[in-house]
This record gives C-alpha cells, structure tokens and sequence, in this order.
C-alpha cells in the first residue's frame, strides 16, 4: 500500500509565488515516485488573500488532480490556516511548508527516508543562520528563543522552523489540543514524540514580500511566552512584593527621621518621582495579568479556528 503525504501551504497574498512552489515541488515529487511508493497532496490553505491567490489556486487544483485547497472567509492567521490544514489532511504522513521556498522543498524526501528507516515520528527544521534578514530583527529573534528556553518547560529550538513531516499519530495529538491561541512551535514540542533536526541555510524568498512586520512578530513572541510560561505572572508577584518591602523600609525610615530631626517639607521632587515610578511598575503587572486573563477570555468563548467559504474537495470538517 502506498504511503500518502500530505503537503499543507498556508498561503496570505501569494498569487506569485505559488506556481513556481508548484514547479519546484513537482521536481522533488516525480523523483521520489521513482524512488519510492508514494502518493503525495498539495493542500493550500488560503488564509483570506486580498489578491488572486484564490484564483491562482482554483487554477492549479483544476491542472493538477494532486493539489487541492481551502479557501477562508477572511483573514484568521498562519496560526489557523496550519490548523486547518493539519485538521484536513489525510495522509499517512504531513509535511508543513512555506510557498515562498524559503523552506527547501528537496529536504522532504530527506524527512521520509529518515521518518520511515527510524523510530523517528517527526522531521523538523532549523534555521543556523539569518543571511539576509536586518540585524535588529535577528537580535530579537536570538533573545526571544534565549528567553523562552529558561523560563519555559517545554524546549523550543532556536531557529525552529514550522516546516517539518509528522507520522499521522504526531498529527492527530496536535490537532486534538483544542486551543484558540495557538503556538505551533510550542505545541509541537509539547505533544512530545522523537524529533530529528535537519539544520538548513537561510534562503531568500523567490517572490514577493514577506507578510511578517517586526510588530507582528513582536505579538508573536509574546503569544508565545504568554502560551507557555507563567513566569511573568510570577515576575510581576515578586515585583509587588519587593516593593512591599522597598514601601515598609522606606516608612520605618520616614518614622526613625521625624523622631530624631523633626518634620521636613524638603524631598517631595524625590517623592513624586517615586510614586510615578512605582504607579508604572503596578500598571505594568497589571497589565501581564491582563494579557493572562485576555487569553483566557478567548478561550472560554469558544470560537471556531476558522472558517472555510470555499474548498476543492470534500474535506474532513467544514469549520473548527
């Protein structure tokens, strides 16, 4: 019996980038067919494009009867259009990949031949350098995994990248996990299972432009941190504690000084100073206990990942 892949590429305004995906992934398919006995399925996921991805799609589902797609309603995130693929894909093993071939297509068959011959259940990537990306991006980026990795549990590689192949039992662990705030990243690290990484060479994209702005990256990371660490949560609780402490000292001190020098008026520049300082740091936990609460607000309210307005095929679910 054939082993199936299943290809997912999400997709946000790439109507330029995806035939030459096509083209390049159709090399490394046709040479594995001869290699190996295999079926393999394109799956877009088109995450509410404003340009003629859509169409561009519907094009290339209609060439070619090993690529589908699912179209969205509107914009929801990679995060979703990720689930959404995962959720649909049927295949023995899932590759998640970018269409702008910034993830090397030729690295799949290295992923099946390791994921088949071994006790592996995931083949994922990393990045060991960022030629071509600005240096401040690529500062926050190595302080971001730095961070995460000490005051999370669950270890996130530096460089780690989305795409990978996953055994169809990894597959369904992930797609259980019901979250609305996802962190792919994270979450895959979390469902366990054995994991080898293949290092990689940072590549350019081969068309357009990157759909990523440093703020967006930015809430990213700080999804990410929120999704797996409650370090600041406890930051902010030692915060308020020291300044218990540093306000208790500080009144002993004004009580010791009135007794033995009398009242003074002198001092009050020092002391709006302090109270401006510390009314920042108390809106500062508050507002990480905030960010807390604002997750589980989404939560609790249960809305679907996705929707899906139109598909090439009769998938598994309709919504999630």
């Amino acid at each position: 019996m054939k082993d199936k892949i299943t290809i997912i590429i999400p997709c946000y305004n790439e109507q330029e980038t995806i035939p030459i995906f096509i083209s390049e992934m159709d090399k490394v398919y046709n040479h594995m067919q001869k290699s190996y006995d295999i079926e393999m399925e394109y799956l877009f996921v088109d995450d509410g494009s404003k340009d003629k991805t859509l169409s561009v799609m519907k094009e290339a589902a209609e060439k070619y009867s090993h690529v589908n797609y699912i179209s969205f309603s509107r914009n929801f995130g990679k995060e979703a259009a990720m689930f959404a693929g995962l959720e649909n894909a049927d295949g023995d093993y899932v590759v998640i990949i970018d269409v702008d071939l910034q993830d090397p297509p030729e690295l799949v068959e290295e992923m099946y031949t390791t994921i088949k011959n071994s006790d592996y259940d995931c083949v994922a990537s990393r990045r060991v350098t960022r030629t071509g990306e600005s240096k401040i991006r690529s500062f926050f980026a190595r302080m971001f995994y730095r961070m995460i990795g000490k005051i999370s549990k669950t270890n996130i590689v530096d460089g780690a990248r989305d795409f990978r192949m996953m055994t169809r039992q990894m597959v369904d662990s992930i797609v259980s996990l019901r979250e609305y705030n996802r962190f792919s990243k994270g979450i895959f690290q979390w469902v366990g299972f054995n994991t080898k990484w293949i290092a990689f060479e940072n590549r350019n994209r081969v068309a357009g432009t990157t759909k990523w702005s440093f703020w967006g990256l930015l809430v990213y990371a700080i999804d990410g941190i929120v999704a797996f660490s409650t370090a600041p949560l406890a930051l902010s609780s030692i915060i308020g504690i020291l300044f218990c402490i540093i306000a208790f000292i500080m009144i002993l001190f004004i009580i010791f000084r009135t007794l033995i020098f009398g009242d003074s008026v002198s001092g009050w520049p020092s002391l709006v100073c302090i109270i401006c300082f510390a009314t920042g740091i108390q809106l500062f936990c508050n507002g990480i206990t905030g960010l807390y609460m604002s997750k589980t607000y989404s939560e609790v309210k249960k809305r679907p990942q996705y929707i899906i307005k139109t598909q090439s095929k009769d998938n598994k679910n309709n919504n999630n």
